[in-house]
């Protein structure tokens, strides 16, 4: 018997289960997805997971601008036995998708980043560790065994610990460094502000910090930053007795210490250089032998400098549409970084990916893989590490239909002429 493709396999596993009776575990489609996680999370934690800049406008373009392409899918091409591998700096995988880096993943579910860590080696996709986790890059390591994992790294005020990050990267296995400039300081983010809720402030997602010796280190000096207290209130008890449980430590110790506190604050004043420019990637450069991704790429120029500073690849990203608001939607500057970097470097692309076919139509403007963000989110709050991994496999199966279905035996047949701009009918090949 013939091969079946991936996607096919999925179907079949959906539709066989619903003969017993057995639904899928999440939704499949995006829109449902999305509002299921909303019923179950808190308004807290689903306004930050959701949440974009101002009138998040940028979230709203960044779908549109997938809209504004469609597909136009080839016949009579034979596409048994597909392939939808890629290779990135030296590794073969399976999949032209990786699992983005989202911090505060405990506001979703307790196990937060190893769950999802879990579920991405079972299926094989990348995991990119963020710098704002639940839970420490060493835990995650060890949840995925050989499987492979980059580490983000938001560049601290403090060299010393950026060195730190780095270097516990490269110790548990870590393949990339993925440094995020757009995200230097927080954009307005109005569903978070009505709230008066900044998880980072109650302790949450600064576990890569309080698990740092070069951070413990300084929790011992002046921690800078705001001086302004809140009122007591019991709501400011409350927050107090939650940083105390979530910081490393027993609960006890930690009440009596006020280490917890400082520790926020010590964060919060150092979590991120607006001061940082081109030349400082040198000294990036000096201390790590893995390669180096630029994440929040937008302009064609930007991409350029970073390859002569020595990035090795760059993400296409607008952060969600979480920093900007009113930003140029992601898929729209893809082409022209694509352009830019001219195949000297891989074009990784993030921002607005729901499904397959937008895996297959970033892949058509020239990115060599792309980078999943909140569906997996909301997936882990429906469902833990079993939630993650149905998000995923559905959108590889979305993704593995599309390719065929579209005429493409391997992500190399997957081009630009396959996709026409929106209400523009493909034009007639030439003899």
């Amino acid at each position: 018997m013939r091969e079946r493709g991936f996607g096919v396999r999925r179907q079949t596993e959906v539709y066989t289960s619903g003969l017993a009776g057995r639904l899928p575990t999440v939704p499949v489609d995006p829109g449902r997805l999305e509002r299921a996680a909303r019923r179950k999370m808190g308004r807290r934690a689903f306004a930050y997971v959701v949440g974009g800049a101002g009138s998040e406008s940028t979230i709203r373009e960044n779908r549109a601008a997938f809209e504004r392409w469609r597909i136009v899918p080839r016949v009579l091409r034979g596409v048994v036995g597909r392939d939808a591998s890629v290779e990135l700096f030296g590794r073969r995988l399976s999949y032209p998708l990786l699992l983005a880096p989202v911090g505060v993943l405990e506001v979703a579910h307790r196990e937060a980043d190893v769950a999802v860590a879990r579920a991405a080696a079972r299926l094989g996709v990348p995991f990119i560790f963020s710098s704002q986790a639940s839970k420490t890059m060493e835990e995650c390591a060890a949840a995925m065994g050989s499987a492979p994992r980059w580490f983000q790294l938001y560049w601290s005020e403090s060299d010393e610990l950026v060195e730190s990050f780095v270097a516990r990267a490269e110790s548990c296995g870590c393949e990339v460094i993925v440094v995020t400039l757009d995200t230097i300081m927080l954009g307005w983010r109005p569903r978070d502000l009505d709230l008066g809720s900044l998880p980072f402030l109650r302790g949450m997602g600064i576990a890569q910090y309080t698990s740092d010796p070069v951070f413990r280190r300084s929790l011992a000096g002046p921690a800078g930053g705001a001086s302004e207290r809140p009122p007591v209130t019991p709501s400011t008890l409350r927050a107090l007795l939650g940083l105390a449980r979530r910081h490393p430590g027993g609960l006890l110790r930690n009440l009596r210490s006020g280490e917890p506190l400082a520790a926020v604050r010590r964060f919060v004043s150092t979590y991120s250089r607006t001061s940082l420019r081109w030349e400082d990637l040198a000294f990036l450069r000096e201390r790590t032998r893995l390669p180096v991704l630029l994440k929040g790429i937008l302009h064609p120029e930007d991409a350029r400098i970073a390859l002569e500073h020595g990035a090795d690849g760059v993400i296409v990203s607008n952060h969600g549409g979480r920093q900007v608001d009113g930003e140029i939607a992601a898929l729209d500057a893809l082409p022209g970084v694509v352009e830019e970097v001219g195949g000297r470097a891989p074009v990784l692309f993030d921002s607005g990916i729901r499904g397959g076919a937008d895996v297959f139509k970033a892949l058509a403007l020239g990115a060599t893989a792309v980078c999943l963000g909140r569906p997996y989110v909301y997936g882990l709050a429906l469902a833990g590490e079993r939630g993650v991994a149905e998000v995923v496999e559905n959108v590889l199966a979305e993704f593995d239909l599309t390719m065929g279905l579209a005429g493409c035996r391997s992500v190399a047949e997957i081009s630009r002429d396959l996709l026409a701009p929106a209400a523009t009918p493909p034009r007639g090949s030439r003899p």
